[in-house]
């Protein structure tokens, strides 16, 4: 049964990890190219704008434009970029609906809605917002040419720990619903809201902030860029529940 419920986690995963693809490049490209062009026309004016200020920094600056424009433009095309877009997205939406197929198994007749397709549903929007919406408030994606090269491998580990912390707080969330079982419902969800919240909420405090947008940056293209971001994960984590709680209808019709 178990080999049933992943196999359908993993084809639902793929299908929504192609459809999240499909909006993520009709939508978030034009913004992609906008930012490389930025990023390409400021790589090329710092040489000039340097030589006059500093001969070593200068230096650095003609050598940073040369790693962009004979490393990265070289190894991977914007055609290739658009078509990795495609595989990347597929192969995460995969790994997605595996995981989300376990937990499935884990939490069904344990938790939640008894009926499958709702529990989908149900699960699927609680993994968006523990995997997804609450690091994305603290640390929301960024276009390129925002963002300090040296500074990623810190960025990585608090936008993970920030990812940890989500998943933590909807599971104690979840428990905290599940003990007030006794409670009337409005008590119920009060709870399980405030068990969510309290520890994202200090963490989010506690943890430091990135600011590391350019002066100048057009404010507009940063917004369409993150809210195509946070739209391809909408879809994604949608289609998965959909998708899983189609399956889940049709094999054991109501």
């Amino acid at each position: 049964m178990i080999t049933k419920l992943i196999v359908r986690g993993l084809v639902a995963g793929l299908l929504a990890g192609l459809l999240a693809a499909v909006f993520a490049y009709a939508v978030g490209e034009p913004g992609i190219d906008r930012a490389i062009a930025l990023e390409e026309a400021a790589a090329a004016a710092a040489p000039a704008h340097d030589g006059t200020a500093s001969g070593t920094h200068s230096h650095e600056a003609g050598a940073a434009e040369a790693a962009h424009s004979h490393g990265e433009e070289a190894l991977v095309s914007r055609d290739g970029q658009r078509f990795g877009l495609f595989l990347a997205l597929g192969l995460y939406g995969t790994a997605v609906g595996g995981l989300f197929a376990l937990v499935y198994a884990a939490v069904r007749g344990r938790a939640g809605p008894r009926s499958e397709p709702a529990l989908a549903v149900t699960l699927a929007a609680a993994g968006f917002v523990a995997v997804v919406l609450v690091p994305f408030v603290k640390y929301p994606a960024n276009p390129p040419a925002v963002g300090d090269p040296e500074t990623i491998g810190q960025r990585t580990l608090l936008y993970l720990i920030a990812v940890a912390i989500g998943i933590l707080a909807v599971a104690a969330g979840i428990l905290a619903h599940r003990y007030a079982a006794g409670g009337e419902p409005w008590v119920r969800w009060l709870v399980a809201g405030a068990a969510v919240l309290v520890p994202v909420v200090a963490v989010w405090a506690l943890l430091p902030e990135i600011a590391e947008v350019p002066r100048g940056f057009p404010a507009d293209l940063l917004w369409d860029f993150r809210m195509a971001s946070l739209g391809t994960q909408v879809v994604l984590w949608t289609g998965v529940g959909v998708l899983f709680a189609f399956a889940a209808r049709r094999r054991s019709p109501v």
